[in-house]
Protein backbone atom coordinates (compact mmCIF):
# COMPACT_ATOMS: atom_id res chain seq x y z
CA UNK A 1 0.00 0.00 0.00
CA UNK A 2 1.49 3.37 -1.08
CA UNK A 3 1.55 6.76 0.58
CA UNK A 4 -1.57 8.83 0.89
CA UNK A 5 -1.49 12.16 -0.97
CA UNK A 6 -0.03 15.01 1.09
CA UNK A 7 -3.34 16.90 0.87
CA UNK A 8 -4.73 14.43 3.44
CA UNK A 9 -2.22 15.71 6.02
CA UNK A 10 -1.72 19.34 5.01
CA UNK A 11 -3.85 20.93 7.74
CA UNK A 12 -2.40 21.40 11.25
CA UNK A 13 -5.12 19.98 13.50
CA UNK A 14 -3.81 18.44 16.70
CA UNK A 15 -0.87 18.74 19.06
CA UNK A 16 2.64 17.83 17.88
CA UNK A 17 3.13 14.05 17.86
CA UNK A 18 6.91 13.42 17.87
CA UNK A 19 8.77 10.12 17.84
CA UNK A 20 9.22 8.87 21.42
CA UNK A 21 9.36 5.71 23.49
CA UNK A 22 5.55 5.64 23.31
CA UNK A 23 5.37 6.36 19.56
CA UNK A 24 7.53 3.60 18.06
CA UNK A 25 8.02 2.20 14.59
CA UNK A 26 8.26 5.61 12.93
CA UNK A 27 9.78 5.46 9.42
CA UNK A 28 12.86 7.60 8.76
CA UNK A 29 12.41 11.03 7.20
CA UNK A 30 13.04 11.14 3.45
CA UNK A 31 15.35 14.14 3.89
CA UNK A 32 18.68 13.30 5.55
CA UNK A 33 20.89 16.23 4.42
CA UNK A 34 20.06 19.76 5.58
CA UNK A 35 23.20 21.64 4.42
CA UNK A 36 24.22 21.46 0.75
CA UNK A 37 27.05 23.13 -1.17
CA UNK A 38 30.02 24.94 0.36
CA UNK A 39 28.93 24.69 4.00
CA UNK A 40 32.52 25.06 5.24
CA UNK A 41 33.02 28.48 3.61
CA UNK A 42 33.57 31.30 6.09
CA UNK A 43 31.20 34.13 6.82
CA UNK A 44 33.09 36.56 4.54
CA UNK A 45 32.75 34.39 1.42
CA UNK A 46 28.98 34.68 0.82
CA UNK A 47 27.51 38.06 1.79
CA UNK A 48 24.19 37.72 -0.07
CA UNK A 49 21.29 35.68 1.35
CA UNK A 50 17.82 34.87 0.03
CA UNK A 51 15.01 32.98 1.82
CA UNK A 52 12.00 30.91 0.79
CA UNK A 53 9.32 31.90 3.31
CA UNK A 54 6.08 30.02 3.98
CA UNK A 55 2.93 32.13 3.71
CA UNK A 56 0.61 29.49 5.21
CA UNK A 57 0.22 27.51 8.42
CA UNK A 58 0.45 23.89 7.29
CA UNK A 59 2.27 20.57 7.43
CA UNK A 60 5.14 20.08 4.97
CA UNK A 61 6.12 16.45 4.41
CA UNK A 62 9.72 15.24 4.51
CA UNK A 63 9.29 14.07 0.89
CA UNK A 64 8.44 17.63 -0.18
CA UNK A 65 11.48 19.02 1.67
CA UNK A 66 13.77 16.50 -0.04
CA UNK A 67 12.28 17.27 -3.47
CA UNK A 68 12.75 21.03 -2.91
CA UNK A 69 16.35 20.50 -1.76
CA UNK A 70 17.16 18.49 -4.89
CA UNK A 71 15.50 21.01 -7.23
CA UNK A 72 17.26 24.01 -5.67
CA UNK A 73 20.64 22.28 -5.47
CA UNK A 74 20.44 21.10 -9.09
CA UNK A 75 19.65 24.57 -10.45
CA UNK A 76 22.32 26.31 -8.35
CA UNK A 77 24.96 23.72 -9.33
CA UNK A 78 24.16 24.09 -13.04
CA UNK A 79 24.01 27.89 -13.31
CA UNK A 80 26.19 29.16 -10.42
CA UNK A 81 28.63 26.29 -9.88
CA UNK A 82 28.84 23.70 -7.14
CA UNK A 83 31.28 25.78 -5.08
CA UNK A 84 29.40 29.10 -5.38
CA UNK A 85 26.61 28.69 -2.79
CA UNK A 86 25.49 27.23 0.52
CA UNK A 87 21.91 25.92 0.78
CA UNK A 88 20.33 25.24 4.18
CA UNK A 89 16.98 23.58 4.95
CA UNK A 90 15.61 25.55 7.89
CA UNK A 91 12.77 23.23 9.05
CA UNK A 92 13.01 19.68 10.39
CA UNK A 93 10.25 17.04 10.13
CA UNK A 94 9.52 15.88 13.69
CA UNK A 95 5.72 15.51 13.57
CA UNK A 96 4.58 11.89 12.98
CA UNK A 97 1.69 11.24 10.57
CA UNK A 98 -0.64 8.30 11.20
CA UNK A 99 -2.79 6.07 8.96
CA UNK A 100 -5.66 3.75 9.94
CA UNK A 101 -5.15 1.04 7.34
CA UNK A 102 -8.24 -0.47 5.77
CA UNK A 103 -8.35 -3.76 3.87
CA UNK A 104 -10.08 -3.73 0.50
CA UNK A 105 -9.79 -7.40 -0.50
CA UNK A 106 -12.55 -10.04 -0.44
CA UNK A 107 -13.60 -11.10 3.03
CA UNK A 108 -12.16 -7.94 4.56
CA UNK A 109 -15.36 -7.26 6.50
CA UNK A 110 -14.52 -10.12 8.86
CA UNK A 111 -11.10 -8.60 9.68
CA UNK A 112 -11.90 -4.89 9.77
CA UNK A 113 -13.24 -3.04 12.77
CA UNK A 114 -14.31 0.18 10.97
CA UNK A 115 -14.02 3.19 13.26
CA UNK A 116 -13.44 1.12 16.39
CA UNK A 117 -9.87 1.69 17.62
CA UNK A 118 -9.18 4.16 14.81
CA UNK A 119 -5.92 5.60 16.22
CA UNK A 120 -3.61 4.84 13.29
CA UNK A 121 -0.08 3.52 12.91
CA UNK A 122 2.87 5.82 11.98
CA UNK A 123 3.11 6.38 8.23
CA UNK A 124 5.60 9.25 7.76
CA UNK A 125 6.89 12.52 9.21
CA UNK A 126 6.35 16.18 8.41
CA UNK A 127 7.34 19.66 9.59
CA UNK A 128 4.76 21.98 11.16
CA UNK A 129 5.24 25.35 9.48
CA UNK A 130 3.92 28.77 10.55
CA UNK A 131 3.18 31.88 8.48
CA UNK A 132 6.39 33.82 7.90
CA UNK A 133 8.66 30.89 8.77
CA UNK A 134 11.76 30.37 6.61
CA UNK A 135 11.81 27.02 4.79
CA UNK A 136 15.04 27.26 2.76
CA UNK A 137 17.93 29.74 2.75
CA UNK A 138 20.70 30.20 0.19
CA UNK A 139 23.83 32.30 0.75
CA UNK A 140 26.04 33.22 -2.20
CA UNK A 141 27.88 36.11 -3.82
CA UNK A 142 26.06 39.19 -5.15
CA UNK A 143 26.72 38.07 -8.75
CA UNK A 144 24.56 34.95 -8.26
CA UNK A 145 21.60 36.72 -6.62
CA UNK A 146 19.26 36.19 -9.59
CA UNK A 147 20.26 32.51 -9.89
CA UNK A 148 19.54 31.90 -6.20
CA UNK A 149 16.12 33.59 -6.45
CA UNK A 150 15.22 31.45 -9.49
CA UNK A 151 16.41 28.27 -7.74
CA UNK A 152 14.10 28.98 -4.77
CA UNK A 153 11.24 29.87 -7.14
CA UNK A 154 11.60 26.39 -8.67
CA UNK A 155 11.71 24.82 -5.21
CA UNK A 156 8.35 26.51 -4.45
CA UNK A 157 6.60 24.06 -6.79
CA UNK A 158 7.46 21.16 -4.48
CA UNK A 159 5.43 22.61 -1.59
CA UNK A 160 1.67 23.00 -1.11
CA UNK A 161 0.21 26.43 -0.42
CA UNK A 162 1.89 29.80 -0.91
CA UNK A 163 5.51 30.76 -0.41
CA UNK A 164 7.49 33.92 -1.11
CA UNK A 165 11.11 34.40 -2.18
CA UNK A 166 12.53 37.20 -0.02
CA UNK A 167 16.01 38.72 -0.25
CA UNK A 168 17.53 39.15 3.21
CA UNK A 169 18.96 42.41 4.53
CA UNK A 170 21.38 40.47 6.72
CA UNK A 171 24.94 39.43 5.90
CA UNK A 172 24.76 35.76 4.86
CA UNK A 173 23.25 33.55 7.56
CA UNK A 174 24.15 35.98 10.37
CA UNK A 175 21.74 38.17 12.36
CA UNK A 176 23.72 41.31 11.54
CA UNK A 177 22.64 43.89 8.96
CA UNK A 178 25.04 44.17 6.03
CA UNK A 179 26.00 47.81 6.68
CA UNK A 180 26.65 47.01 10.35
CA UNK A 181 28.71 43.94 9.44
CA UNK A 182 31.04 45.98 7.22
CA UNK A 183 31.35 48.76 9.83
CA UNK A 184 32.02 46.43 12.77
CA UNK A 185 34.50 44.38 10.75
CA UNK A 186 36.54 47.55 10.12
CA UNK A 187 36.38 48.30 13.86
CA UNK A 188 37.59 44.73 14.70
CA UNK A 189 34.45 44.07 16.73
CA UNK A 190 33.57 40.79 15.00
CA UNK A 191 34.85 37.32 15.82
CA UNK A 192 34.36 34.79 13.01
CA UNK A 193 32.49 31.65 14.04
CA UNK A 194 32.15 29.40 10.98
CA UNK A 195 29.18 30.58 8.87
CA UNK A 196 28.30 33.04 11.62
CA UNK A 197 30.00 35.98 13.35
CA UNK A 198 29.98 37.03 17.01
CA UNK A 199 29.76 40.68 17.94
CA UNK A 200 31.99 41.77 20.82
CA UNK A 201 29.65 43.38 23.34
CA UNK A 202 30.01 45.95 26.11
CA UNK A 203 30.39 43.49 28.98
CA UNK A 204 33.54 42.49 30.81
CA UNK A 205 36.31 44.29 32.70
CA UNK A 206 37.59 47.59 31.29
CA UNK A 207 41.17 46.46 31.92
CA UNK A 208 40.74 43.73 29.30
CA UNK A 209 39.74 46.23 26.58
CA UNK A 210 42.14 47.27 23.86
CA UNK A 211 43.13 50.95 23.53
CA UNK A 212 40.36 52.95 21.87
CA UNK A 213 37.70 50.31 22.64
CA UNK A 214 36.85 51.24 26.22
CA UNK A 215 33.35 52.50 25.36
CA UNK A 216 31.78 50.61 22.49
CA UNK A 217 28.40 51.59 21.08
CA UNK A 218 25.73 48.88 21.47
CA UNK A 219 24.41 47.19 18.29
CA UNK A 220 21.34 48.65 16.62
CA UNK A 221 18.14 46.61 16.22
CA UNK A 222 17.17 45.71 12.65
CA UNK A 223 14.25 43.72 11.27
CA UNK A 224 14.78 40.84 8.85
Amino acid sequence: MGRRPARCYRQIKNKPYPKSRYCRGVPDAKIRIYDVGMKKKGVDEFPYCVHLVSWEKENVSSEALEAARIACNKYMTKFAGKDAFHLRIRVHPFHVLRINKMLSCAGADRLQTGMRGAFGKPQGVCARVAIGQVLLSVRCKEANAAVAAEALRRAKFKFPGRQKVIASRKWGFTKLARADFVKWKQENRLVHDGVNAKLLGNHGPLAARKPGQAFLTPPEKHDA
